[in-house]
């Protein structure tokens, strides 16, 4: 953790006093930083069908008026001056080692809450329009600068016919520009504005905020995988009715007593968190190696440099389901679950670490599946 991320105050009087709470306006939180990638970087990532973008002309007058274009992007319309435009690139940390480095400087924060890390480049004047989001966010200012108003509003009417969900009435209770390395901290619903200040681009580190509703869909779906009830319906004392077409309170009791066979525990809960928040987004794809190590060449590439955990691999625990990882549980020696936890966390094996034969196994399965790579030596953030 960077310590002076929060301009001296720490993670956990961040959590008390801030998270979830009220916002936090950091001057000069990353000194001298201006961005992760350079301009033509940018374009290209979004110019990429394998990467998620999104082209942005709000319009300020007619906000109903306003576009949006899902990647991917052409070059040609990256160049537009006759009005201002945003384009957005999710998932900069799966492409760029330094941004997946940078992203997990907030590991403060659960990574079963962490998502992803967001790019925005935009020209003078350049946003998406007033809007809110229903999860918290970091925005760090790259080049250039940015202006935000925020307002803590309970009005969430939204402009009608708008491609983007727009405020149809905002009014700012905050108003500060943002220069590079200043960091803006949001709490879910608040309402934010942001206009470019000339060419400027914005990293935003967002999080995981699935609705009741998502939840009980993902984990109705995991039940239905995992339910095994048995018996099947029978009525062996039926009694003809007057009315055939009645569905008799007879059979309405014996579906319900088949059905109260439904149950689900506290392990269920934390093995279908443990896949449903390792689960890959569809956009997700893994490069395994052309021609992955042998066993002995990999244990030998290992202890001589370490390794990492590939940017898109998303590895959790809990005591409740063991371990996961992108989205499948897998079982491991007890020897071996300290060295897997802590895998977890810090997303690295040193060099000369010492492990089992088992661990050495299972890591080597996962660097012919491209979810682990022994470290180039490349720097990260």
């Amino acid at each position: 953790m960077l310590s002076n991320l929060f301009g001296g105050i720490t993670p956990a009087q961040f959590l008390a006093e801030y998270w979830q709470k009220k916002p936090l306006c950091v001057r000069q939180a990353l000194p001298g930083f201006t961005g992760l990638a350079t301009r033509e970087e940018i374009f290209e990532l979004a110019c990429d069908p394998d990467v998620e973008s999104r082209l942005v002309h709000y319009r300020t007058n007619a906000p109903e008026t306003s576009t949006v274009e899902h990647g991917p992007q052409k070059r040609s319309q990256l160049r537009g001056k006759r009005e201002p435009w945003t384009v957005l690139v999710q998932g900069l940390n799966l492409w760029i080692p330094a941004a997946d480095a940078l992203l997990h400087q907030f590991d403060f924060i659960p990574q079963a809450r962490l998502d992803d890390l967001m790019v925005s480049y935009a020209v003078d004047g350049g946003g998406v329009g007033p809007h809110f989001d229903n999860y918290d966010v970091f925005l760090l200012q790259g080049i250039g600068k940015r202006r935000w108003q925020i307002a803590d509003q309970q009005d969430h009417t939204l402009v009608e016919g708008a491609p983007l969900r727009l405020l149809r009435d905002f009014s700012a209770v905050h108003d500060w520009v943002l220069e590079p390395g200043d960091l803006l901290y949001l709490p879910p619903h608040w309402a934010h504005y942001g206009i470019a200040l000339g060419e400027c681009t914005t990293y935003s580190v967002g999080f995981k905020s699935p609705t009741a509703q998502e939840l009980a869909y993902g984990f109705l779906d995991w039940l239905a995988e995992h339910l095994d009830l048995q018996g099947m319906y029978a009525d062996p004392d039926l009694k003809r009715q007057d009315n055939s077409a009645e569905v008799s309170p007879a059979m309405i009791d014996q579906v319900a007593r088949m059905l109260d066979g439904i149950r689900w525990t506290r392990t269920d809960i934390a093995a279908f968190l443990g896949g449903y928040l390792t689960e890959p987004k569809p956009s997700v794809f893994f490069d395994p190696p052309d021609e992955p190590l042998e066993r002995a060449a990999f244990v030998h590439a290992l202890k001589a440099r370490g390794g990492k955990l590939d940017a898109r691999t998303l590895l959790l625990w809990s005591e409740e389901a063991g371990f996961h990882i992108n989205g499948e549980p897998f079982a491991v020696a007890a020897e071996d679950r300290e060295t897997l936890a802590a895998l977890a966390h810090r997303r690295r094996i040193d060099a000369g670490q010492k492990l089992s034969p088992g661990l050495i196994d299972l890591l080597h399965a996962w660097h012919k599946d491209g979810f682990l790579h022994v470290t180039d030596g490349k720097a990260g953030f």
